[in-house]
């Protein structure tokens, strides 16, 4: 019987490939026999993690990008099909936030910085559109892919103070659910958009949010602990398995659903 979750010799891109969460899924998928190209902004640390899984017996490469330069995104996929052939899976896992975009606990909305709030805007809603136009193209060529996108917990629930971050992510969302028909209506059944929106889990982007330097938790991380049932923020290998669902033939009848990897936070009520 066919094993419906093998993705050997799959080749599959990671924007945000050098964050926390996109190196960890890089690893672990080209544990599974992928094929991993891992973009990124940073060519040392994009360098040290493609070393690292070699160093494993995986296969990757680095490439240097800027989710929001169309040409750079272009380049990158003619590179990656001049060394891999194909693209089988694209994630879009790069974005951010910054301080203009957000109101703090002693400020309100007239404090937002509208520059700061445009550029968290195309970074993370932007920085996923311009991508999947680039790396569609190859798939709708050989008629098979799998489009996995980030949203967030922002998404549903509008948390307190990431008013960019927010917004974006809400719109990640709703570009999946719009991709999901448009490339089914199109270009045939064979490809696929989704999204994954993880709960909580500690990155370089919300670390001094969410934790203090001794490595407790500031009010806010326990404000996310009082309202995630499994009680702790996530780990980064527990989006794994997921994506590997999404990426496969396991999941070949889903598209345009975003999972919720969250511990239960979405959950609560009260």
């Amino acid at each position: 019987m066919k094993n419906l979750f093998d993705i050997k010799g799959h080749v599959v891109v990671i924007t945000g490939g050098t964050g926390v969460l996109g190196r960890c899924i890089g690893k672990y998928l080209a544990g599974q026999g992928a094929k991993v190209a891992v973009l990124g902004r940073k060519q040392e640390v994009g360098n040290r993690i493609v070393e690292s899984i070699k160093a494993d017996g995986g296969i990757a490469k680095f490439y240097q990008t800027d989710v929001m330069d169309m040409g750079v995104i272009e380049q990158n996929c003619r590179d990656i099909l001049a060394d891999f052939g194909r693209v089988d899976a694209l994630l879009n896992a790069a974005g951010g936030n910054m301080p203009g975009a957000t109101i703090g606990p002693d400020q309100n909305f007239f404090d937002l910085d509208p520059g700061q709030f445009q550029e968290v805007l195309n970074l993370n809603l932007a920085g996923t559109v311009i991508p999947t136009q680039v790396f569609l193209k190859p798939m709708v060529q050989q008629k098979k892919g799998a489009i996995v996108n980030f949203s967030s917990m922002a998404a549903f629930r509008p948390l307190t103070r990431v008013c960019g971050y927010g917004a974006a992510k809400a719109g990640i969302s709703n570009f999946t659910a719009y991709m999901a028909h448009e490339t089914a209506r199109k270009f045939g059944e064979g490809i696929r958009v989704n999204a994954i929106a993880p709960g909580f889990f500690i990155t370089e982007q919300n670390r001094s949010l969410l934790t203090n330097p001794d490595g407790s938790y500031t009010e806010r991380g326990k404000d996310v602990i009082r309202q995630t049932p499994f009680g702790r923020m996530g780990e980064p290998e527990e989006l794994c398995g997921t994506i590997h669902y999404l990426i496969s033939d396991a999941s070949e009848f889903v598209t345009g659903t975003v999972a919720v990897v969250d511990g239960g936070f979405n959950t609560f009520a009260m």
